[in-house]
């Protein structure tokens, strides 16, 4: 098939050739059987007389002629020796209509000869029925002109041979408008999206009323085009609070380098430096975690390829990240035992680390860590997956005697860039980036992390991540 040929055209030549074929054979087909049935229908003719002449002779009542109705039949009845017994009117009667090596007495058969040996014109259709007694054995020969069967075939084939390709051609012009109607909505389709990226903004294509393909199609496209924009909106939200965050720390180093380049020698440079170094860090905690928050936007499969994930002792990642903070105000309550769950080690201990840093920026005495194993009566020796009727996790919680944060603005806090009020000197070091990265984190590791009040004052964090218990005895 031409590769320059559009779809509607393809889906009609497609449509147009497997019609002709059907066509061709269906022709095909009715010719054979028109042609078989109508040769029944002679041979029955011929056999019906032969066997009213093959009755005549049994009885010994031979008329001479023989009485045949219609001018195409040609009936002979044969001895043994090859002599003609009696004919009908229009018969030969002295050479018999099939030759010697052609009859076989006793036999009823079936041959096609040529029909100017019996006198007719055209093709012959010629049966022989065995007569006579055993002692006169005689065959009577029936010839009968098989031309007007021939002539039904020719007319029937030539009004195939005309009547089909007009048939072909009326059905194609059918097929294109048909082919066109149903590939209206998608055409409509391709200009809704040619309008969408003329315009390089939302909106929405056209759905069609039908409940078909096209319409499961446009709805398909439709939920795509929305979540591009939700996507563009998130980038366009990201880049702008990212430039914004980015320009904080920047503007207050070039601040320090320009006042330091007024004062001349009277500059404290030592001092100068370590309010550099102090933002020359914070700049580069917040590059790393909006690093690491692109990473994690990208596709899972691509996100994970080089994620290392296998067990990790939550009691010991625990001490780790504790030991890296002054006690008190950092106070770990260890476990009974090995705690045991599945995911990154450097993931986990960066959620961890998070969810400290956070609770130490706004803790007034202590922040708490604990962990809870995933059965009643203690923590679970592990490693293996959690089997049916287990409780497939482990509990870790951060609690912190701060303030806490307002039932109503749990949810909003994990949204990227997200400060309450009480939060929004940058001073404290946090950019809004911190509880976001913890959700994502413990996502990916198969949990949940949900926030609370703590008792007495305070809040909770409790991350919720899967179990790994060791196999049952025996």
């Amino acid at each position: 098939m031409p590769p320059g040929l559009g779809l509607r055209a393809r889906l009609m030549l497609i449509g147009v050739a497997g019609l002709s074929v059907g066509l061709a054979l269906g022709g095909v087909l009715l010719l054979g059987a028109l042609g078989w049935t109508l040769q029944r229908s002679v041979d029955a003719e011929a056999f019906r007389t032969a066997d009213a002449v093959a009755l005549l002779a049994a009885s010994d009542a031979l008329p001479d002629p023989l009485p045949v109705a219609g001018g195409q039949l040609r009936v002979q009845v044969v001895d043994a020796q090859g002599r003609i017994r009696a004919a009908s009117i229009d018969a030969d009667r002295l050479v018999p209509m099939l030759r010697p090596d052609q009859l076989r007495g006793g036999q009823r058969q079936r041959l096609d000869v040529d029909g100017r040996r019996v006198g007719l014109t055209g093709p012959v259709r010629v049966v022989t029925v065995p007569a006579g007694s055993s002692l006169d054995p005689l065959t009577v020969v029936v010839a009968k002109s098989v031309t007007d069967v021939r002539h039904s075939l020719h007319v029937v084939r030539t009004l195939l041979l005309v009547g089909f390709p007009l048939l072909v051609a009326g059905l194609a012009a059918v097929a294109w408008r048909v082919v066109g109607a149903t590939l209206r909505p998608v055409e409509a389709l391709r200009r809704g999206a040619a309008e969408i990226t003329d315009r390089a903004g939302p909106g929405r294509l056209p759905v069609p009323a039908a409940r078909d393909e096209i319409q499961r199609l446009a709805v398909t496209l439709n939920d795509m085009l929305d979540r591009l924009a939700a996507a563009r909106a998130r980038q366009r939200a990201f880049v702008a609070d990212a430039a914004h965050e980015l320009r904080s720390p920047l503007a207050n180093m070039r601040t320090e380098l320009e006042v330091a380049r007024r004062l001349g020698p009277e500059t404290d440079w030592p001092a100068v430096a370590d309010d550099l170094l102090a933002d020359t860090e914070r700049l580069g905690r917040l590059v790393d975690d909006l690093l690491l928050l692109a990473r994690l936007d990208e596709e899972p499969g691509a996100a994970a390829v080089s994620r290392p994930v296998g067990p990790v002792e939550l009691g010991e990642l625990l001490r780790a990240v504790v030991g890296r903070y002054p006690s008190p105000p950092v106070r770990l309550v260890p476990p009974a035992g090995p705690v045991w769950t599945e995911g990154d080690p450097t993931e986990l201990r960066r959620v961890l680390a998070n969810l400290v840093e956070n609770a130490l920026r706004h803790a007034r005495g202590e922040v708490r860590l604990e962990v809870t194993g995933a059965e009643a009566g203690g923590p679970v020796p592990g490693p293996r997956r959690a089997g049916p009727g287990e409780r497939a996790y482990h509990l870790v919680t951060v609690t912190d005697d701060g303030p806490g944060i307002p039932a109503a603005e749990r949810e909003r806090v994990f949204q990227r860039f997200t400060r309450l009020d009480d939060a929004r000197a940058r001073d404290d070091g946090g950019a809004g980036l911190g509880l976001a990265i913890v959700r994502e984190l413990v996502r990916r590791a198969g949990g949940t992390v949900e926030l609370a009040d703590a008792d007495g004052t305070g809040l909770r964090v409790s991350v919720r991540l899967p179990a790994l218990v060791e196999p049952d005895a025996g």
